[in-house]
């Protein structure tokens, strides 16, 4: 499916399927055996995150803050958004495989040190479906989701009301079938495309900070049950990785801007609004 600009105002509908997800999930793990977990992984990572913050409030006037975190390599996940093997759009196919090469670099590095790194190519679970780490995912343990959080949600800075591509195609088309290859996936990775098994195995691994990459940031990056809006909502501290991320942006629509300006407008919303964002570069920096 491609996923909408906002939110479903539809909660009910949102709480059927994450039940569905989760009785489904339930299902198979009940008949999977335990699956092994990372040793717990030893030093600090050093986050050096941008935020925005409206100084004089009310004023419409941002200012861009420069913040620094250490945390626990224990506490620090590594969210994979949607980097599917094909799009319906041949321009987000090409910007993506490219991306993939960057994302796959940072993806090693930090796994090597520890990270715990988490698949998530929705809708192509049953490529997946005999792998130890989509399994990893559906038995870690239940726990009880928390009462989301209200957070001011305003509409987005770009106008993605025709599908966002820029290449020509119309929406929309199923043309993905697993992930982008160049990603690889280890023995101490997950994958899942559930937000509540998501959630589960970050508290099973005692996982505060998510660090989400992948596509499109103005649609799944946001939107997906695994990713910014719902993890932050639930508590989890998330924050976005601006340059391994890209837009569904036409410039032929408002504001009419290029794409790249397009992605900047949408990153600055959700530093914003929702999650600071971090440098890839920054990141294997920081790494022990």
């Amino acid at each position: 499916m491609i996923c909408p600009s906002r939110t479903p105002k539809n909660s009910s509908l949102l709480a059927v399927l994450l039940l569905w997800g989760t009785f489904a999930g339930r299902l198979s793990a009940d008949n999977n055996p335990p699956t092994p977990q990372r040793p717990k992984p030893q030093g600090s990572l050093e986050l050096k995150l941008r935020t925005r913050v409206e100084s004089f409030k009310g004023s419409g006037a941002w200012d861009e803050v420069a913040v620094t975190r250490e945390v626990p390599v224990a506490e620090v996940a590594i969210i994979i958004c949607d980097m599917w093997d094909k799009h319906w759009c041949d321009g987000a196919t090409a910007r993506c495989d490219a991306l993939a090469d960057r994302i796959a670099v940072v993806v090693r590095a930090a796994r090597a040190k520890g990270v715990q790194i988490i698949h998530a190519p929705s809708e192509t679970m049953d490529f997946y479906k005999d792998s130890m780490q989509r399994r990893r995912m559906m038995v870690a343990p239940r726990v009880e989701l928390p009462r989301p959080l209200e957070i001011v949600d305003p509409p987005l800075p770009i106008d993605d009301s025709d599908g966002g591509c820029d290449s020509g195609q119309k929406p929309w088309y199923k043309a993905w079938t697993r992930q982008n290859p160049k990603i690889d996936i280890a023995e101490p990775d997950g994958i899942s495309d559930n937000g509540e098994e998501v959630y589960r195995l970050l508290r099973q691994l005692g996982i505060r900070y998510l660090i989400v990459m992948g596509v499109h940031t103005n649609m799944c990056v946001l939107n997906r049950t695994f990713a910014i809006r719902q993890m932050t909502r639930w508590g989890v501290h998330c924050m976005l990785a601006r340059d391994l991320t890209d837009t569904m942006y036409n410039p032929k629509m408002r504001p009419f801007v290029s794409h790249d300006q397009g992605t900047k407008l949408v990153v600055e919303h959700i530093e914003k609004y929702w999650c600071p964002s971090l440098l890839s570069d920054d990141l294997l920096a920081g790494l022990p």
